[in-house]
């Protein structure tokens, strides 16, 4: 290993109670077949799906499940994992067996394995509340970047409402609330002859999104 822990608690702006938890998180089973990071992988796979799934509800509280399986399926993939891992240089402070360390091109799933072992660490030592902050900070951009529902809300409204009324649809934005980190933005739209619809959302965009896809479905056009 090149590194100590305490660089590595540094990146990873988590502090261990139990030091012996990171420790085995980087431990790959080419360098220990017995006492290796594995079980900590397998945990923190799942305390990760947890945390997504409960994230993606909480900013489409109105989308189809299909819809927000897509997104997860995404964000937790290896290849999600392993881009952030690289990230982060988890592979600086691995302990890996000698065929492994040889290797010119680090595998991916390596990496991805490793930083879900982290997860997993992360959690039995402080709990669900530490494990979620350390995944909403990292994994923000990503969250970001697939924001936008599959099917454009907004974009649908706009062209039925020029379409049928030859005007645009009408944003109101209400207001902001929430802590700093989480906050939550409220907005209604409405077209001539309906009603208004009120979104909610982690960004004005994505309350906007909400709302019109409120209006599309109270309209039956979704």
């Amino acid at each position: 290993m090149k590194n100590s822990n305490k660089e590595l608690e540094k990146i990873l702006n988590y502090n261990f109670k139990n030091s012996e938890l990171l420790k085995q998180s980087l431990i790959h089973k080419s360098f220990n077949s017995l006492n290796n990071n594995e079980k900590l992988e397998f945990l923190g796979d799942r305390v990760l799906g947890l945390i997504i799934s409960k994230r993606l509800i909480e900013i489409y509280p109105n989308e189809r499940e299909g819809t927000i399986d897509k997104k997860f399926a995404n964000l937790v993939n290896k290849k999600t994992c392993s881009s952030l891992a690289n990230k982060l240089n988890i592979k600086n402070f691995m302990y890996l067996g000698p065929s492994h360390k040889s290797l010119q091109t680090f595998a991916d799933k390596i990496m991805g394995d490793c930083l879900e072992a982290i997860i997993g660490a992360i959690y039995l030592d402080g709990g669900l509340k530490s494990a979620e902050r350390f995944v909403l900070n990292f994994w923000r951009e990503y969250f970001e970047n697939s924001v936008l529902p599959l099917i454009d809300s907004k974009t649908k409204l706009q062209e039925y409402s020029l379409k049928r009324y030859k005007q645009l649809p009408k944003y109101t934005f209400y207001k902001k609330t929430g802590p700093q980190h989480k906050p939550v933005f409220k907005t209604d739209v409405q077209i001539p002859n309906s009603k208004k619809a009120i979104g909610t959302g982690s960004s004005k965009k994505n309350a906007q999104q909400n709302a019109a896809s409120k209006l599309l479905r109270s309209l039956k056009i979704l």
